[in-house]
């Protein structure tokens, strides 16, 4: 990797390899730490292995771009396939998505949409990555359980906004914002798609994200989408649906549900002044917001479910 400046402007290289860190992932897809033969112990990983607080924080920034990368490799072994947005662009010019084999031929679908920041496709959170489990902060457990129950698969990838071409960093034509990425991902894969029943599926700003499309989509979501599920969505913070039409404010309200953190039992329901004119909420079962998506995983599909069209169920 480039070198890079610590605080006390001494330039250091990371490792191109996971390993190359001294750790790697167990059959559990925890990382964990080697010892001096190459052989995994239950160390997890440790943060601070300097008093130069830069350093550390550049080491697990480092970390973090490897584990995007192996997070990739295990989705093409789990059998996606890589698609680039916009639909027409160059790989070294565009974005890219993930979905299942046959995705867009599927009458059911669910498309999985991470919140904002480093995560890119295929991730909820990489401090859980690093920190816990693969399963915890990948997508890959929802992957395998829509496909278990006969959907296609899409993974967004919203947050992968530029490209440094030529020395310079520029936008992303297509995909110079997550709502931008979305909506080119709609236009180009979506709306075309066989689709009679889409499952939206938002983590944090992907609420956000779902319900721009939303707006911008209204007919297909009146006629397509049959539930939107979201893991502590933020979407009330930035987002007003009083300018949609009341008949699209109430189909939202009568198959939307938003999983988030408490200290209730998951499930439970959570009420406060901002509930005016939101989406139900509910317990995820979980204080912490990164781990909401893993922590309701079981409950989010059993409400997906229920709400599928009977004649739709594989």
């Amino acid at each position: 990797m480039d070198g890079q400046s610590t605080s006390d402007g001494r330039t250091t290289s990371f490792p191109t390899t996971i390993r190359g860190f001294g750790y790697d992932f167990n059959e559990d897809g925890k990382l964990r730490k080697m010892d001096q033969s190459g052989k995994l112990t239950d160390v997890p990983y440790d943060f601070n292995v300097s008093s130069d607080h830069t350093y550390n924080q550049r080491r697990y920034e480092a970390l973090g771009e490897l584990i995007t990368e192996h997070i990739y490799v295990l989705l093409e072994k789990e059998g996606l396939q890589k698609l680039p947005v916009p639909k027409d662009s160059a790989e070294e010019e565009g974005s890219f998505i993930y979905c299942t084999k046959n995705a867009l031929k599927k009458e059911n679908l669910m498309l999985l949409i991470h919140g904002n920041g480093v995560v890119r496709v295929g991730q909820w959170a990489r401090s859980l990555i690093i920190n816990e489990s693969i399963d915890s902060g990948s997508m890959l457990p929802y992957i395998r359980k829509a496909k278990e129950l006969g959907f296609g698969v899409i993974c967004f990838n919203t947050n992968d906004n530029w490209k440094v071409l030529d020395g310079k960093k520029s936008s992303i034509k297509g995909s110079e914002s997550p709502e931008e990425h979305a909506i080119s991902v709609w236009k180009d894969y979506i709306q075309p798609s066989k689709a009679a029943n889409i499952a939206l599926v938002g983590h944090s700003y992907g609420g956000v994200v779902i319900f721009n499309l939303i707006s911008h989509f209204e007919q297909d979501f009146m006629n397509r989408v049959f539930v939107v599920a979201l893991t502590d969505s933020v979407h009330h913070q930035f987002s007003n649906n009083s300018h949609l039409p009341s008949s699209l404010q109430n189909r939202i309200f009568q198959i939307s549900r938003n999983w988030v953190k408490s200290t209730e039992p998951l499930d439970a329901p959570i009420r406060d002044a901002s509930d005016f004119k939101d989406v139900t909420r509910v317990s995820a079962g979980t204080p912490k917001h990164e781990m909401t998506s893993w922590s309701c995983m079981e409950s989010l599909f059993n409400f997906v479910m229920e709400r599928l069209p009977l004649d739709s169920r594989e």
